[in-house]
């Protein structure tokens, strides 16, 4: 090559390198150079989620604020109140018995995570790490029972409850969902993670069965154990078609139940339904507000720790 050729290779190179100093990348996740124009685009495409998923709680929030004589369908659309009461959340007080109703609800959504936590652990435990014929066959019964509907057993469970006379009881709103599939299949693949070794030391150690459950296997899936709880807590807090069918008497009602009547009684006043709605979701915010450390370490559940 001439000194004329490595002249200009060198001037080519030199210009590509400025080329990529001018353009502003930054690391991703993964350490890979992203372009500015890609992470704009990132963020532009986030925001867009963000406002399709907490816009609609944000207008309820701000409608619930809102005095009886301002205008909530005003166009265009006024998002800030111009002066925010609390008015609206005492007449949902005074309408309907609402403490009440979330104090049936918040029963029975405990009873529900606590049975869901107990049940779904012990039942993924023995799915993942013990030895026993037709493991794989209850494994499927398991996988299958996501797999039916619940509309399409409802008329069997209130059946169920009816023969064995838990009708109109909170007892009867919480067994049919004490132990979920998708729950026990979720404990069974946070076991399974977790390496052999440690329980096979802990066997040599002298340790039984419930030791090494209790002392070792449960305490590193803690980041699944809280995703169980979220999810029952949430199944249980927002269900409406199964208390509605089982529940007859007006004092047990739940929640969900109860706002029904904010929509019968005053179907026009849409500032009372959306105090009961945020009164409906609060206690789900504070719940996954509480959890959230642990429901985020549930993705690197079953690492050894040093």
């Amino acid at each position: 090559m001439s000194t004329a050729e490595k002249t200009r290779a060198a001037e080519r190179t030199r210009a590509a390198d400025r080329e990529r100093k001018r353009e502003p990348r930054i690391a991703d996740e993964h350490g890979r150079r992203v372009r500015g124009w890609e992470l704009v685009l990132r963020y532009l495409l986030l925001l867009g989620v963000l406002a399709l998923t907490i816009g609609p709680f944000l207008w309820q929030l701000s409608t619930s604020l809102k005095g009886p004589t301002e205008d909530i369908f005003s166009s265009p659309p006024k998002f800030l109140p111009s002066d925010p009461t609390l008015h609206n959340y005492e007449r949902v007080a005074d309408t309907i018995p609402v403490w009440d109703y979330a104090l049936n609800s918040l029963k029975v959504a405990a009873a529900n995570v606590v049975t869901n936590c107990v049940g779904a652990a012990l039942a993924g435990y023995a799915l993942a790490r013990l030895r026993y014929r037709g493991r794989r066959v209850a494994t499927l019964v398991f996988i299958l029972a996501m797999l039916v509907p619940v509309e399409g057993i409802i008329i069997a469970q209130f059946t169920t409850m009816r023969e064995l006379g838990l009708n109109n009881t909170l007892v009867g709103v919480v067994l049919p969902g004490c132990v979920s599939a998708l729950n026990v299949l979720l404990m069974r693949n946070a076991f399974l993670n977790l390496p052999y070794e440690i329980e096979e030391a802990a066997f040599v150690d002298g340790a039984n069965v419930w030791q090494r459950f209790l002392r070792i296997a449960l305490p590193a899936v803690k980041g699944t154990l809280a995703v169980v709880a979220i999810f029952a807590f949430m199944g249980a807090w927002d269900d409406f078609l199964w208390p509605l069918i089982v529940l007859s008497d007006p004092s047990r009602f739940t929640l969900t139940i109860g706002l029904n009547y904010l929509h019968g009684t005053f179907a026009n006043d849409e500032r009372l339904v959306a105090a009961g709605t945020i009164i409906a979701v609060a206690p789900l915010i504070v719940l996954f507000a509480c959890l959230q450390r642990y429901f985020f370490r549930g993705v690197g559940e079953g690492a050894v720790k040093g």
